[in-house]
């Protein structure tokens, strides 16, 4: 028996209904749960003393289950004849306090004003808003009217529905332009066979101001559980927000509960219930068809340590996936902690954790299954907000102290726009004692939650060290240098002339002023906020060799190829893309056109090297970048990076037959990293050029 509507709009139509009802029957039809379901949260807002109207009634027993369960006021109204005959029958001698009328809820003339406590509304609403066209709108707003009217001053329009974004927002609309408190509630546990949560929308009316008194505050609120109280939102756009997170919450776990699909690595915020601040970062990542697991687990958790939500490993697909197979487990939950937010120990995180992420299990999970808990050692790491500030261009940002995983501390740059990503990041160290032999940081697989451990002391006195480049893009970029020493420059006693697009925290061109003795390093910056932070707080101190010009490169860089009066050995860009849209996040597509880049190779001394930081996931980008480069600069290395999407092109104008062999390229980085390396200067152990150019792959 077919008894959905051809058209959503027939919903709202009253020959539909008597047809729906006939064909029903006596059997009761119930929209959005049974009163079982739904009755924790009416009884919150309605009371058996309060005089009731249910609208649009059908043939739901909801009034039937609040008339047994002590409400006596309920006066029931619906367009079908069909059904209030039915309910009359039904009724009139077990319940004969109840009414039923047949009254449209646009047009509700035989109530006089202020009759009752407490509208109440089963999916109505719903049925007459299929969608939110002007006259959706006009019907809709004629019921709200009418609600208006007959409630008393304190009474409520309780309204049971989906929440779908036109309804709620005429709703609100309305109701808050009428000074009236407006509650989204969640109903808890409440799919009724499908992934669409149900609502109750509370919306309480106030007692007008009196003409030329001050207005009411506006008072939204949503209340995601029975338990706990409301959390107070301050605009109406803020309110339809938190219903949308909760949907689509509530249609991923219906996704993740029903297939297993490693190709979607969905990613979801748990926020704090009163604050409704993200509190944790959830990835779930599934293991392809066939993998061999290695443990007997189905389902696992693993919390990242604060900290190191940036590393590779944790903080890109490809790097969680990859912790996934590792583990073993058919689905692994990958969570991060959130700035700002304090955590006491992993086994009041596990206790947190332990409801919600169970939604998440994949399909078939035994029953009574101990979901456990990964760790990299039990600890929660150590970070800590040094500074906060805000870039007209970049938004807000933090400097953040990381504690490593080997105990050593770390300074971050991270923009909170792309807050998985460090703009910047330096190691601190003991001033006067910076640059002592150092190891890079590993990625450590999963381990079993251990106690947790407290990390070391902060130590006074702690200054950037200036000689250990932390980022691994930034090693191979000074690594290029090695190509000038092939062709002649010597870089232990001759002038290099740099031009670095993009500051950062002033780690690259910091190292190459203190290691290059002869060079003359220019940077252009286009964030004065970038520059304020780089002397602040990394340690980079401008003098007569190293020097920074706000502008826009591309603005910059064109003035210099028109004014034909310099050039420089050393171009490098390593500027990053404000757009996350883009396939290409490093440089900005501007940067790789062609008729930029015809500038660039302009002011580059014939044997100079331009050295490009690429960061690009689209390969058919990629594929553009590299063809408009082979058409300037015959001579392209490329170094893809372990373990990060970076990758470094380093390109030189010379015939491509000039380019130097892997024993030359070795020769010249043992030349570079001893003009680099000086007695009594600090130098980081770590850094081994050669092995860097060992890399090194004709593009």
């Amino acid at each position: 028996m077919n008894l959905l509507p051809k058209s959503s709009k027939e919903f709202s139509s009253a020959e539909y209904w008597e047809k729906f009802f006939k064909k029903r029957g006596d059997k009761s039809f119930e929209w959005y749960g049974t009163y079982t379901e739904l009755c924790g949260v009416l009884h919150r807002y309605i009371k058996p003393t309060d005089a009731v109207l249910v609208v649009g009634c059908g043939s739901s027993e909801l009034s039937e289950q609040m008339y047994d369960a002590g409400y006596r006021a309920l006066t029931n109204i619906d367009i079908s004849t069909t059904a209030l005959a039915r309910m009359q029958e039904r009724n009139s001698a077990r319940r004969p306090d109840m009414a039923f009328l047949c009254v449209d809820a646009q047009h509700m003339e035989p109530f006089s004003d202020g009759s009752f406590q407490a509208v109440l509304d089963k999916g109505t609403l719903d049925a007459l808003a299929p969608d939110g066209s002007p006259d959706t709108l006009g019907r809709v707003g004629r019921v709200f009217a009418e609600v208006c009217r007959v409630l008393r001053v304190g009474g409520r329009y309780v309204c049971v529905t989906l929440a779908q974004e036109h309804v709620l927002r005429a709703a609100v609309d309305h109701f808050s332009a009428e000074g009236w408190a407006v509650r989204v509630h969640r109903v808890e546990g409440q799919e009724g066979g499908f992934c669409l949560p149900v609502f109750v929308l509370v919306c309480t009316k106030f007692r007008r101001p009196a003409e030329g008194g001050a207005a009411l505050p506006q008072i939204l609120e949503v209340c995601e559980g029975e338990e706990g109280p409301p959390r107070r939102l301050g605009a109406p756009e803020e309110l339809l927000d938190a219903v949308r997170e909760i949907q689509a919450y509530a249609l991923l776990r219906s996704q993740l509960a029903s297939h297993t699909d490693p190709a979607q690595t969905p990613t979801l915020q748990l926020c704090h219930a009163h604050t409704g601040r993200p509190r944790y970062s959830c990835h779930v990542v599934d293991s392809p068809a066939g993998a061999t697991l290695h443990r007997a687990s189905h389902f696992a958790v693993f919390i990242v340590p604060q900290g190191r939500e940036t590393n590779w490993l944790f903080g890109t697909a490809e790097g969680r996936s990859q912790l996934a197979g590792s583990a073993g487990f058919r689905r692994l939950v990958v969570v991060a902690m959130h700035r700002d937010q304090e955590y006491q120990d992993m086994e009041a995180i596990q206790s947190e954790l332990s409801a919600k992420v169970m939604e998440l299990a994949p399909p078939g999970l035994p029953a009574n299954h101990q979901v456990p808990f990964l760790s990299v050692g039990g600890d929660l790491g150590q970070r800590s907000v040094m500074h906060r500030g805000s870039s007209t261009l970049s938004g807000d940002f933090v400097v953040e102290d990381v504690r490593g995983e080997e105990g050593r501390l770390y300074r971050r740059l991270v923009f909170l726009s792309n807050s998985s990503v460090v703009q910047s990041e330096s190691l601190l160290g003991e001033t006067g004692n910076p640059g002592s032999g150092r190891k890079r940081n590993r990625k450590k697989k999963g381990q079993r939650a251990g106690p947790v451990q407290a990390p070391p002391p902060e130590g006074r006195g702690q200054a950037v060290d200036r000689s250990f480049l932390c980022c691994a893009h930034h090693r191979v970029m000074v690594s290029g240098l090695a190509l000038l020493r092939g062709r002649g420059t010597d870089l232990a006693e001759g002038p290099v002339s740099v031009l670095l697009v993009g500051l950062g925290g002033g780690a690259l061109p910091q190292f190459l002023h203190d290691y290059v003795r002869g060079s003359r390093v220019q940077v252009l910056e286009i964030d004065p906020a970038v520059l304020q932070v780089a002397s602040g707080w990394f340690g980079f101190e401008q003098d007569d060799r190293l020097t920074v010009t706000l502008g826009d490169g591309l603005e910059l860089i064109d003035a210099l190829a028109q004014g034909g009066n310099c050039s420089y050995d050393v171009i490098m860009f390593d500027v990053d893309s404000k757009d996350p849209t883009l396939g290409m996040s490093c440089p900005p597509p501007a940067f790789v056109e062609q008729s930029f880049l015809e500038k660039v190779k302009s002011i580059l001394t014939p044997q100079g090297v331009f050295v490009l930081n690429l960061v690009c996931r689209d390969p058919a980008l990629r594929v553009g970048v590299l063809s408009v480069l082979r058409g300037l600069f015959p001579q392209i290395y490329e170094c893809g990076i372990e373990d990060e999407v970076n990758e470094i092109l380093l390109c030189q104008q010379g015939p491509q037959e000039q380019a130097l062999t892997p024993p030359e390229l070795l020769s010249a980085g043992q030349a570079l990293q001893g003009a680099l390396r000086r007695p009594g200067q600090p130098w980081d152990c770590s850094l081994d050029i050669a092995a860097l150019l060992e890399n090194l792959r004709i593009a």
